[in-house]
């Protein structure tokens, strides 16, 4: 099952969901300001063109890493546009993505950036790629003490976006899809057993805000949610607590597979 839900009515989705087969894949499109002057496709377009690509692949080659299939299909997307956009620039578009392979005893993980992959568990196995979170929490740090708006918050703030960029796929930094496949190379990977694990779900961070900002359930009463609600029902839940709250949304996406007993 699937379920995604853009953040703001009036604006393109850009997360992808997508499950075919063995293979779920969700995408977390990085709308950053001022890359429509970059790319006339846009961040919702990468994100949806390189889900489909990735899906498309592992159908084809179903034995293909994980790793190379997401590298393949960088390249891939990354040629479809590089001759009409500045796909070199720091704030072209860009993406988290997270996917999962089901096989007969286990499944296959892929995680690069700050998406999610969940193994119903007790606890639940929660898997990520926290370096970009780490790295954006130290070089914001200072805006925290600085009055939004002034020259100094200002000045600060466009500090912490040089530092942000300097650090992306570049070691002892972070790694996010973008124009150079070899950053799929350094995406988290892992492999969960079945046996000992019941569903699985992929979150894009939309969706996991409803546990890691907003607090309102922990990843146990997310499981337990899916299993009751489905996606749906969780992005639902996900709206009602941001309302409760009156918190700016983001887009959101979940694909689930719920084991059969």
């Amino acid at each position: 099952m699937t379920a995604t839900s853009p953040g703001h009515g009036d604006q393109a989705n850009e997360d992808f969901v997508g499950a075919a087969g063995d293979v779920m894949v969700v995408v977390d499109g990085a709308g950053i300001r001022g890359a429509e002057a970059l790319c006339h496709h846009g961040v919702a377009w990468y994100a949806r063109t390189l889900g489909a690509h990735v899906i498309d692949g592992l159908r084809q080659q179903p034995r293909t890493r994980l790793r190379d299939a997401v590298a393949e299909s960088i390249a891939a997307v990354t040629a479809a546009h590089s001759g009409t956009c500045d796909v070199a620039d720091p704030s072209s578009p860009q993406a988290s993505i997270a996917v999962v392979r089901r096989e007969t005893d286990g499944a296959d993980y892929l995680v690069l950036g700050d998406v999610y992959v969940i193994a119903e568990a007790a606890p639940p196995r929660v898997i990520t790629d926290g370096r970009e979170v780490a790295v954006r929490e130290v070089a914001t740090k200072e805006l925290a003490h600085l009055v939004p708006g002034t020259p100094e918050h200002d000045q600060e703030l466009r500090r912490a976006i040089d530092a942000l960029r300097a650090a992306r796929n570049r070691a002892g930094g972070y790694w996010i899809a973008k124009d150079d496949p070899d950053a799929a190379c350094e995406a988290v990977v892992g492999r969960i057993d079945l046996a000992s694990h019941g569903s699985l779900a992929v979150l894009s961070n939309g969706a996991a805000r409803l546990v890691q900002l907003y607090g309102a359930t922990d990843w146990q009463g997310l499981v337990e949610m899916l299993h009751a609600l489905g996606p749906d029902g969780v992005l639902r839940r996900l709206r009602d607590a941001e309302e409760q709250i009156t918190a700016a949304p983001d887009d959101a996406s979940i694909a689930y597979w719920r084991a059969s007993h």
